[in-house]
This record gives C-alpha cells, structure tokens and sequence, in this order.
C-alpha cells in the first residue's frame, strides 16, 4: 500500500543516541561555510538535519517510498536550546503531513530531538516530494519478471 493520509501520526522508534561533539560541530560547520569560532561547543541550526531519522521512513516497506524518487523540499528548525558538545541525542520521528495529487506525495515529517534523558531540544520539520512510478512503468517491471 502507497502512502496515504492514513499514516498521518505514524511514528517510529527513537534513532540510537547521537553523541554531539566540537569536533562533528567544526566539521558540519566547515562544509557549511560557517564560523563557529565564537562559539565552538555549539551546533549552527541545520545541524539538527544530521539527526532527523528521516531513513525509518525509508525502512518502512509499507509506504513504498524509493530515495532516489524523493527530493527534499523545504525544512525547519524549532529549538528550545541551542545543540551542544555533549549532547546525546536520540529523535524520534513522526509522519505529520501527507498530500496525494497523482503520482506525487507530498509528505510533511517531524522529527522530535530529545536528550538521553528526557529533555526536549527541539524539531526538524521537513517536506518531502517523492514520486511513484507510473502504473505503466509497474506493469513493464512485473513483464520483464516473468
């Protein structure tokens, strides 16, 4: 079954913990461009992305959804505090929108970053475009398998 409205709410398991350092904060920061020498123990904003556990839904063979037929559309970042060098991190990640409009879904998914224990950090809210393939394209693939 493709995805649908009706996995709006659909969460999946807490990611491992992620364990946040100056290192991996000068490292994301220098692909980025950005300057963190004023303040080197704390992560840029986009930092959260790292963390987002986006690939359980990818996991998930109920939906159906095919990387390379996604493209990653806008995002978001809510904090309650900066991430820091030391943080442990897990995020748990939830299906908060879907749209169906022909072959494309429109998915809208949250992912809640929490300390290992128990402090909410923040969201990363991200939508995702992905496209199915064409029933046409389906039927060729079943073919050939014959």
């Amino acid at each position: 079954m493709p995805i649908s409205s009706e996995h709006v709410g659909r969460s999946y398991p807490p990611s491992a913990p992620y364990q946040v350092t100056a290192g991996k904060i000068a490292e994301f920061a220098a692909a980025l461009g950005e300057d963190v020498a004023a303040h080197p123990d704390q992560a840029p904003p986009t930092f959260g992305v790292l963390l987002a556990g986006w690939q359980a839904l990818f996991d998930d063979a109920e939906l159906g959804l095919s990387l390379r037929r996604t493209m990653h559309t806008e995002q978001k970042f809510s904090y309650r505090r900066p991430l820091r060098a030391g943080d442990e991190v897990v995020a748990t990640t939830t299906i908060a929108g879907v749209r169906v409009r022909g072959q494309v879904d429109m998915i809208t998914v949250e992912s809640s970053l929490d300390s290992t224990q128990g402090e909410h950090l923040g969201t990363v809210t991200a939508s995702l475009f992905h496209t199915r393939p064409a029933p046409e394209a389906l039927s060729d693939r079943e073919d050939a398998d014959e």
